[in-house]
C-alpha cells in the first residue's frame, strides 16, 4: 500500500530566526508504519542494533545507580526526565544506519558512530541544549521535593498533591522536549543545516501534525516505562527501534525530494 504524500497547512514560516523546512500531512497509522519500517532495519543490522542497544541499557542503569546511592526514591522520576532528554542525541548512530539502507548501502558501525559528527558544531549545540534542559529540569525536581514533608506517613493521600504536581511539571518539560527535539537530530544527521532551523522545522512539524504527534509521543513514553519495569533489559531491543522508526517518521514527515513509497 503506497503512502502518498500530502503537503500540511504548516504552522511555522520561514522568519528572523531561521529557515522552516516544511512538513506534511500525516494519518493515523504512520506511526505504526514507522515502527514496522524500523524492526526491518533492527533485523538486517542485528550487531550494529545490539551495540547501540547496550549503550541505551547502559546509560539507564548507571542514572539509577546514582540515584539509588541517594536512598532516595523521589528521585525516579527526574531520572527518568533525564534519560528521556539525552535520548534523542544518542539516537544519531541509528538514524545513520536507516538511512545507508534507504541509499542501497550496507550499514557499519564505524560510519553510524562518525554520524554524529556529520554536522558537529550544530550537533554539539543541540547536545548542549538538551544539557540544559537536563539542569533546569534538575534544578526544579530539587524544589519541588523542597517542598515534599518531611516525613511519609501511613497516609500516602499527603503526597499526592506533591507527586501531581513533580508529575504534571515532568510531563510538561518533556512536552517541550519532544517538540523541539522530535526530528532535530535527523534532521541535522542528513542535511548541512543551523540548529534553529532543525529546531523550528521539528516544531513546525510537530504542531502541524499534533494528534498523530501526540500517538507517536504516547509510543515512545509507552516504550521508556515497559524499559524501566524490566530493569532496563527491554531497551536492548526498544530503544534501537524506536530510534530506527524515528528516521522513518522524519522521511515520512519532513518535506524532501525524495519520492517514497511505503510498502
Amino acid at each position: 500500500m503506497s503512502h502518498t504524500m500530502r503537503k500540511e497547512e504548516n504552522a511555522l514560516h520561514d522568519n528572523e530566526l531561521g529557515r522552516v523546512i516544511p512538513c506534511n500531512a500525516l494519518d493515523w497509522s504512520d506511526p505504526f508504519n514507522w515502527l514496522r519500517l524500523g524492526l526491518m532495519d533492527l533485523t538486517k543490522a542485528p550487531l550494529v542494533t545490539l551495540f547501540y542497544g547496550i549503550i541505551f541499557t547502559l546509560v539507564p542503569m548507571g542514572i539509577m545507580y546514582l540515584v539509588s546511592m541517594t536512598s532516595n526514591h523521589l528521585l525516579i522520576a527526574p531520572a527518568v526526565v533525564c534519560f528521556m532528554l539525552i535520548g534523542p542525541f544518542l539516537a544519531a548512530g541509528l538514524y545513520d544506519v536507516s538511512w545507508e539502507f534507504e541509499k542501497g548501502h550496507k550499514p557499519t558501525l564505524w560510519h553510524s558512530i562518525k554520524a554524529m559528527h556529520r554536522n558537529s558544531v550544530h550537533e554539539w549545540a543541540f547536545a548542549i541544549l538538551l544539557l540544559v534542559i537536563m539542569i533546569f529540569w534538575l534544578r526544579i525536581a530539587s524544589l519541588i521535593h523542597a517542598l515534599y514533608p518531611p516525613y511519609v506517613s501511613d497516609d500516602f493521600s499527603e503526597l499526592l498533591p506533591f507527586l501531581a504536581l513533580g508529575t504534571g511539571v515532568g510531563a510538561l518539560l518533556a512536552g517541550i522536549v519532544f517538540l523541539i527535539s522530535a526530528f532535530t537530530q535527523p534532521i541535522l544527521v542528513e542535511r548541512r543545516v543551523d540548529l534553529m532551523t532543525a529546531v523550528l522545522s521539528s516544531i513546525n512539524a510537530v504542531w502541524s501534525n499534533k494528534g498523530v504527534m501526540c500517538l507517536w509521543a504516547f509510543i515512545i513514553a509507552v516504550s521508556v516505562v515497559i524499559g524501566f519495569l524490566t530493569q532496563f533489559i527491554a531497551f536492548l531491543v526498544l530503544m534501537p527501534l524506536l530510534g530506527f522508526a524515528t528516521w522513518h517518521g522524519y522521511i515520512a514527515t519532513i518535506t524532501t525530494k525524495r519520492k517514497r513509497n511505503y510498502e
